[in-house]
């Protein structure tokens, strides 16, 4: 299925700057609030239902023969626009 990337941005933050954005996705998300995600010129406002996929990812990037590479943790929240949001359960998950 072609993926529309319909907001993107990257940029160094803080790890206390990161936490404060995943705190406000979170209070809105418990809240059954939208998501409004702005930076410059774009934006984009999502409205996740009550139940979405929701997928933990670590991942180590490595170039050829390298032991050692680029670490990264991704969150990613999914749900079909045409659904209600009735995701499959893989199992607990724990962040500590």
């Amino acid at each position: 299925m072609p993926e529309e990337v319909l907001f993107k941005t990257e940029a160094i933050r803080t790890r206390s700057d990161v936490a404060d954005y995943l705190r406000t996705v979170a209070d809105k998300l418990d809240g059954g609030d939208s998501l409004t995600l702005t930076a410059g010129n774009d934006s984009v406002t999502l409205d996740p239902p009550e139940r979405v996929e929701f997928e933990v990812k670590a991942e180590r990037e490595t170039s050829t023969g390298a032991s050692e590479g680029e670490l990264s943790i991704e969150f990613e929240l999914e749900w079909d626009e045409r659904q209600s949001g009735s995701a499959g359960d893989t199992g607990d998950l724990a962040i500590e």
